[in-house]
C-alpha cells in the first residue's frame, strides 16, 4: 500500500484509550477507508481490546437495514422535489457535467479485482450516485467529493468500521449504537441554502480544477490514511474525516466568501464534534453505569475520540 507509516513500530501511537474500570472499557478511534488499508498498522494492542471485549458499540449500527434506510431517506428532497427545481440553472448544469464525466472514467478507473467481481461501472455508479437528482444538495456535495478515482478504486472492501462491526457479529458480541441516524443527519441539512450553494459550488471548483490538471488535491484520502497508519492525532485532517465533510477555508477566496467558509466550519465544528462528544459521551458513561459486569468496546470516528 502507498499509504503505509514508514516509522519503526515502536514509535506509533496507537488510538486506543483505556477507561479504567473492572472489567475494563476501551474507546479506539476508526478511519472510514477501506479495513486492509489500515489493518495492518493497527498495533495488537487494540486488536486484543477488540477480542476481549464482550460488548462494542459503534456510532451507528451500520449492519442495520433500518439505519441505511433511514440515512437514505433522510437525504431526500422533500416534497418529491427534484435538484433541477432547487439549484440554480448553471451550477445544476455544472454538477450534471461533472458526473458525466465520472460516468465515463469510472471504467478505466476500476481495478482488475472489482472487475472480477462483477463490479461492472454503471452497477457502481448507480449504488454510489443513482438517485442523485432526488437528494438534498449539502449530500449531492459529499457525494461529489468521495467520486475520485482513489476512492472509487477502493470500493467493495468494508472501510474499518463496518469491518469491526461484521466481525463483533460473527464473535457473537453484543453490538449497539450511541447515535441515531437522524442525529447524524440533521445537522447536515441545518445549513442555510446560501451556505450549501457555496459549499457546493466550491466542491466543483475544486473537481473541475482537478480534472483540468490545474489544482493538486490539498489532501488526500491517501494523506488521511497515512496519519492514521502513523498514529498522527495532531492532523489537521482528522478533524473533517468523521464526519466526510470537506474544509472550505481558503486563503485565495475574496473576503465575503471566507466569512462564509468560516461560518460552515464553525457550524460543523459545533454540531458535528462538539455537541455529537457532549452526547455520545453521556451515552457511553450511561452504559458503563447500567453494565457495571460487562466489557466494552467503543469504536468511534477517530476525529471524535
Amino acid at each position: 500500500a502507498t499509504a503505509g507509516c514508514l516509522l519503526p513500530r515502536c514509535e506509533l501511537n496507537s488510538f486506543l484509550w483505556t477507561i479504567r474500570r473492572d472489567p475494563p472499557a476501551y474507546l479506539f478511534g476508526t478511519i472510514h477507508v477501506p479495513y486492509t488499508r489500515v489493518w495492518d498498522f493497527i498495533p495488537n494492542n487494540s486488536k486484543a481490546a477488540f477480542h476481549a471485549s464482550s460488548s462494542v458499540y459503534f456510532e451507528l449500527d451500520l449492519t442495520d437495514p433500518y439505519t441505511i434506510s433511514g440515512l437514505a431517506s433522510c437525504q431526500m428532497l422533500p416534497h418529491g422535489e427534484n435538484l433541477q427545481d432547487v439549484l440554480p440553472r448553471e451550477l445544476y448544469r455544472r454538477l450534471k457535467r461533472h458526473l458525466d464525466y465520472i460516468k465515463l472514467m469510472l471504467p478505466h478507473w476500476m481495478t482488475p479485482d472489482q472487475r472480477g467481481k462483477g463490479l461492472y461501472a454503471d452497477y457502481l455508479f448507480n449504488a454510489i450516485a443513482g438517485n442523485w437528482e432526488r437528494k438534498r444538495p449539502v449530500w449531492v456535495m459529499l457525494m461529489v467529493n468521495s467520486l475520485t478515482e482513489t476512492d472509487i478504486r477502493s470500493r467493495g472492501v468494508p472501510v474499518l468500521d463496518l469491518y469491526l462491526a461484521q466481525e463483533a457479529e460473527r464473535m457473537k458480541k453484543t453490538t449497539g449504537a450511541v447515535e441515531r441516524v437522524e442525529e447524524q443527519c440533521h445537522p447536515l441539512n441545518g445549513l442555510n441554502f446560501s451556505q450549501v450553494l457555496f459549499a457546493l459550488n466550491q466542491t466543483l471548483l475544486q473537481h473541475e480544477s482537478l480534472r483540468a490538471g490545474s489544482l493538486q488535491a490539498p489532501y488526500t484520502t491517501e494523506d488521511l490514511i497515512k496519519h492514521y497508519n502513523c498514529g498522527d492525532l495532531n492532523a489537521v485532517i482528522f478533524n473533517h474525516d468523521t464526519s466526510q465533510v470537506p474544509n472550505f477555508i481558503n486563503t485565495t477566496l475574496p473576503p465575503h466568501e471566507q466569512v462564509t467558509a468560516q461560518e460552515i466550519d464553525s457550524y460543523f465544528r459545533q454540531e458535528l464534534i462538539y455537541k455529537r462528544n457532549e452526547r455520545m459521551g453521556k451515552r457511553v458513561m450511561a452504559l458503563l453505569r447500567e453494565n457495571a459486569d460487562k466489557s466494552f468496546f467503543f469504536a468511534f470516528g477517530a476525529g471524535m475520540v
